[in-house]
């Protein structure tokens, strides 16, 4: 019983809306479903499913019976009661039907104008890399209809249906980007919601509620996951568990079955990580090194960010997860790594997993009969990282003296004595002539290996090429040493290129600006750095030395559960450096 369309309703798209407060989304895909013109988020609880719906101004008359009476400015004639206008709703416009096929009824608690719930969209514009398709964005118009709707049930089905509004072929009559959760739980990210979508609902664990349409479904699938990073001095094993999946091995002894309380918070994460640091089975070349308990956090993770939560809190039991971070210390690179598997259940068949080496990520599922992730160093172009001292070219070693030169100038000296005083006793100087001629050739053409510098370094030596090159040389140094994790291989590194009472200032420096705080604060390593600009000048403070002001950046990147979080600082700075036995050093830093 739709209203023929009228007129009035064109004044809904002048109403003055008032701005909402922008929410962020935890679950976000390539597909830009976020971005549709219409939006859904759906909310199956205990004994009703919620749905809130934003509806573009566009589309409004698909969607006329959740249009409020106020919103015109004179009753429209024929127009049916909110009551006949729900039912309407319910029965053909946006349906869900149980399994029993009972049509769910509908009530509207909401609804008014606003504009549309902001949403992130990082990709929005780019191309997506598996469909090759561009990636929409948000519309331009922002005005929406708000309504909350609540369908009721009484018993718990075992499946829902949705169907949205559809044309007379079958076909969705409006682009519907929706999400949904059970208890809390997603189960899909953004999709479209297009004809008619089988939900088939877990209630004793909801994390395994799935659409029957295989494609719609969330990323993060598997409450068990597992990876491997083989990085230059170490191996990092991390696994990411669901708690709830964790309940076929260990006993967590909850003071409830929905939430794990505040006071329960570090006493699980601590039974979890002791678990997994005694059943350890990896291999390092054959040989089972000593593990090291890294760290044990709860993590929010999600498809774009993953999140260590660090002061305790009350946690959802259906979706709380435990990050576990095994290290082991190598020399250099190792050349074959293993990790064996078995935890398996009834829920857990087949366990994601993924290593990760300098030249990039390898996936891998492990199953019952295929249990072991195993690595082998192919990385044959591949050099490790190294910590040299810079040492000084002979042209920066101050001013050169010609050894060769001056010896033979100088004993133009007692020639010149001898030819004067055989001159005043009367005779010939012919025999000392040849003498003088030798070594006037001899200090004109002997070669620059005869040459010693004296003094030290100056600016006037040092081109914009040559100090490029110097200070890219020790930054590389600084940033490389702490790719070592005990402070001591820290200090004993960065000593090669800076001077003792520099070493704590750039240890805690480069601690602090190259943490990762999604990654919980881990030590990002730097891959990149770029020396943009450089002026040299003999510097007016240290003796025998050069000021190095400068502009750089550094990128530097460490990976945890699959994600790769990436920090770039850019610095400016007066670096003091100068030649301390045969090498460059920098002694100090502004």
């Amino acid at each position: 019983m739709k209203v023929k369309k009228n007129i009035r309703i064109y004044t809904f798209f002048f109403l003055v809306f008032f701005l909402t407060a922008p929410v962020r989304a935890d679950w976000i895909n390539l597909t830009g479903a976020e971005n549709a013109f219409n939006i859904a988020e759906i909310y199956i609880n205990d004994d009703h499913v919620k749905v809130q719906l934003e509806v573009y101004v566009d589309d409004l008359m698909i969607f006329e019976e959740l249009i409020p009476d106020d919103v015109f400015s004179q009753t429209i004639p024929g127009r049916p009661n909110l009551r006949t206008r729900l039912k309407y709703f319910a029965d053909q416009t946006f349906q869900i039907i149980t399994d029993k096929n009972e049509k769910l009824p509908v009530t509207l608690l909401r609804a008014e104008l606003r504009f549309r719930k902001e949403r992130p969209s990082p990709f929005a514009g780019k191309i997506n890399p598996y469909t090759r398709r561009l990636i929409p964005g948000p519309p331009d118009d922002k005005r929406v209809l708000y309504a909350e709707l609540i369908y009721p049930f009484k018993e718990k089905p075992h499946s829902l249906t949705f169907v949205p509004p559809l044309d007379e072929k079958g076909v969705s009559k409006a682009s519907i980007g929706f999400i949904c959760y059970h208890q809390g739980v997603p189960v899909v990210d953004f999709r479209i919601l297009t004809d008619k979508n089988v939900l088939h609902l877990d209630w004793q664990d909801p994390w395994y509620t799935a659409f029957k349409n295989k494609q719609l479904k969330r990323t993060l699938q598997a409450g068990m996951r597992t990876f491997l990073y083989i990085e230059p001095y170490e191996v990092r094993h991390e696994i990411l568990v669901r708690v709830k999946d964790m309940q076929t091995w260990l006993d967590f002894n909850l003071s409830g079955s929905d939430y794990i309380e505040e006071n329960e918070f570090n006493r699980l994460r601590e039974q979890v990580g002791q678990f997994f640091l005694e059943r350890e089975k990896v291999l390092i070349d054959g040989k089972q090194l000593k593990p090291i308990l890294d760290k044990i956090s709860f993590v929010e993770s999600s498809m774009l960010r993953s999140r260590f939560i660090e002061i305790p809190e009350r946690v959802p039991l259906n979706t709380a997860m435990i990050g576990v971070i095994i290290t082991y210390l190598t020399e250099g690179i190792p050349q074959e790594v293993s990790v064996k598997w078995d935890l398996f259940s009834e829920r857990i068949q087949k366990v994601p997993s993924r290593m990760s080496d300098p030249a990039g990520p390898f996936p891998f599922d492990l199953e019952p009969d295929d249990n072991v992730l195993h690595w082998t160093n192919y990385l044959k172009q591949y050099t490790i990282p190294t910590v040299d001292k810079v040492h000084l070219e002979a042209k920066h070693e101050g001013f050169p003296f010609p050894v060769g030169s001056a010896i033979c100038l100088a004993l133009l000296l007692p020639v010149g004595f001898a030819g004067y005083g055989r001159r005043k006793k009367g005779l010939s100087v012919k025999p000392l002539s040849g003498v003088v001629i030798f070594l006037v050739i001899g200090a004109l053409i002997l070669p620059p290996h005869t040459q010693i510098n004296i003094g030290t370094a100056r600016a006037s030596q040092i081109s914009e090429d040559d100090s490029k090159a110097i200070l890219q040389s020790l930054l590389k140094n600084v940033y490389r040493a702490f790719d070592f994790r005990e402070d001591s291989d820290v200090y004993d590194k960065l000593a090669i290129s800076a001077n003792g009472d520099l070493l704590t200032d750039i240890y805690l420096q480069n601690r602090k600006s190259m943490k990762v705080q999604q990654a919980g604060g881990a030590q990002a390593k730097v891959k990149e750095l770029e020396v943009q600009e450089v002026l040299v000048s003999d510097s007016s403070t240290h003796d025998n030395a050069l000021d190095f002001k400068a502009k750089w950046t550094a990128l530097g990147s460490v990976g945890h559960w699959g994600h790769i979080h990436t920090r770039q600082n850019q610095y400016e700075a007066i670096i003091t450096v100068k030649p301390i036995d045969g090498a460059w050093k920098i002694i100090d830093l502004e």
